[in-house]
C-alpha cells in the first residue's frame, strides 16, 4: 500500500517539479521505477525573434535592390550600370509580396532605368534601351509568376484545410472531461505540415467505464490513415456494446481482417496494427490494460512515483491473427485518485537525439508532478522536440487520463 500522500497531491510540490527521493519510497522492492533520472536539458534561446527579423529581411529585399542598384548607377562612372539589380528586384517580390506590391516594384524598376538613362543622355542607344527592355521584359515576367503562385498557395490553403477538416473527423479532440476523468490528447506528426498520419487515438465512455485506444498502423501515407479510420470506427462501435474489453479487441482484429482483404500488395499480407486498449471502470479505482505489441502506458501517482504497465502474456498486434491464435486477456491495475494514465506511441519512446540515445518517458516523468493532464502532454512533447533537435523520425499520438482526487475512496 502507498503512503496516504500518494493518493492525493503531494502538499508541497508545483505542476513540473521533482519530489524528494524520500517522498518516493525509493530503495523498496515495489516494481516502481527508482532509476535516477537524467536531467532534461535547458530550452534553447527562442527563435522567434530571429524568424520575424528574416522574414521582415526578405520582404525588404526587393526595395534594398531598387536602392542600392540606384546608388551604383548614380555614383559611379558611365559605363558602369545597376541593370543586375534593378532586374533582381521584381523577380524577388514575386514570390514574397502581394501581386500590386509586385507590380509597383516593376514600375519603378523600370522608371529609374528611364531616369537614369535620361540623365545621361543615353536613352535612345542601343545597349541602354536593350537594358531597359530586359527590366521591363522581366518585370511583367515577374507579375505572371506572382499570379501563379498565389493560385498555387491558395490551392495548398485548399488542401491544409481538408487535411484539418480531415484530421477532425478522424482524430478529432477529446472533451477534457469524460466520464468524470481528466483527458488530454495530442498528435504531433513527423512530416512538416502534415496533419494525420498512422498514429490514432479514441476515448469513448460506455456503461462499463471509459475505454481508450491508442494505436500504430504499420506504413506510411493514405493506406495507413485509412487503416486509423477504420480501427477508431470500429473501436467506437465496439467500445459502446461489447462486454469486455478482450470483445472489443477481437472485434478490432475483424475490422482490420477485412481492410486486409481489400487491400493489394504487400499491405493485404503484412498490414498490422499495434495497440493497448484501457478500460476504466467509474467507480473501482482500477484500469484494465490489454496490449497488442504495444510500448506499455505508464501510470503517473500523484507523489512523482511512475511505474510502467507491461503486458505479462504478450500478444501479436491487431490484424495478424492468421499467425496464431489465442485468447486476449486484459490485466487490471491500481488507478488510485490524483494519479495520471499515459498512453503513447513509439515516436516518443523511440525518439533520438544527436548521440542516438533514445528518450525514456519514464525516467524523464519520474518524480515530477503535474497539475493536469494537458500540461502534462505539453512538457513532454516540448522535452521530445529539445531532445531529437527540433524534429523526429515518426509520428507521435499521446492520450493522458486523470483520476480526480474526490475519487480516492474508491481506490
Amino acid at each position: 500500500m502507498r503512503p496516504a500522500e500518494a493518493e492525493g497531491e503531494w502538499p508541497h510540490a508545483r505542476s513540473g517539479d521533482r519530489v524528494p527521493d524520500a517522498a518516493l519510497g525509493r530503495g523498496d522492492d515495489s516494481s516502481t521505477l527508482a532509476r535516477p533520472v537524467p536531467p532534461v536539458p535547458p530550452a534553447p534561446p527562442s527563435d522567434g525573434r530571429r524568424i520575424s527579423l528574416a522574414r521582415a529581411f526578405v520582404r525588404a529585399l526587393p526595395t534594398l535592390l531598387l536602392v542600392i542598384g540606384g546608388s551604383y548607377d548614380y555614383f559611379t562612372p558611365r559605363g558602369f550600370t545597376g541593370a543586375p539589380l534593378f532586374t533582381a528586384a521584381p523577380l524577388v517580390a514575386a514570390p514574397i509580396l502581394s501581386r500590386r506590391a509586385t507590380v509597383l516594384t516593376g514600375v519603378v524598376a523600370v522608371a529609374m532605368v528611364i531616369g537614369l538613362q535620361v540623365r545621361y543622355g543615353t536613352l535612345m542607344q542601343v545597349e541602354p534601351f536593350t537594358e531597359l527592355l530586359t527590366v521591363a521584359t522581366v518585370a511583367v515576367l515577374a507579375v505572371l509568376i506572382n499570379v501563379l503562385v498565389r493560385r498555387s498557395h491558395a490551392r495548398l490553403d485548399s488542401a491544409w484545410e481538408i487535411a484539418e477538416a480531415a484530421q477532425l473527423a478522424v482524430l478529432p479532440e477529446p472533451m477534457q472531461r469524460i466520464g468524470g476523468f481528466e483527458i488530454a490528447a495530442r498528435y504531433e506528426a513527423a512530416q512538416a505540415d502534415a496533419f494525420i498520419g498512422g498514429d490514432l487515438y479514441a476515448v469513448q465512455d460506455s456503461r462499463y467505464g471509459v475505454r481508450l485506444v491508442v494505436g500504430d498502423v504499420r506504413g506510411k501515407g493514405m493506406g495507413a490513415v485509412a487503416a486509423v479510420a477504420v480501427v477508431i470506427g470500429a473501436f467506437r462501435e465496439a467500445a459502446e456494446h461489447e462486454t469486455t474489453l478482450e470483445a472489443v479487441a477481437q472485434r478490432l482484429e475483424r475490422a482490420l481482417a477485412r481492410e486486409g482483404a481489400r487491400r493489394d500488395g504487400i499491405d493485404a499480407f503484412e498490414g498490422f496494427t499495434t495497440a493497448v486498449l484501457a478500460e476504466i471502470p467509474h467507480e473501482d479505482g482500477v484500469v484494465r490494460i490489454l496490449n497488442r505489441g504495444h510500448p506499455p502506458p505508464l501510470m503517473l501517482y500523484a507523489d512523482g512515483t511512475v511505474s510502467p504497465l507491461p503486458a505479462r502474456d504478450p500478444a501479436l498486434p491487431l490484424g495478424m491473427g492468421e499467425l496464431g491464435a489465442w485468447p486476449d486477456r486484459a490485466e487490471e491495475s491500481r488507478f488510485p485518485g490524483g494519479a495520471t494514465l499515459l498512453l503513447y506511441t513509439d515516436g516518443l519512446s523511440e525518439a533520438r537525439d544527436a548521440q542516438g540515445a533514445f528518450y525514456d518517458p519514464a525516467a524523464r516523468l519520474a518524480g515530477r508532478t503535474f497539475r493536469s493532464p494537458g500540461e502534462l502532454l505539453c512538457a513532454v512533447t516540448e522535452e521530445v522536440r529539445r531532445h531529437s533537435g527540433g524534429g523526429t523520425t515518426d509520428d507521435m499520438a499521446l492520450l493522458a487520463v486523470r483520476r480526480p482526487t474526490d475519487d480516492c475512496h474508491q481506490a
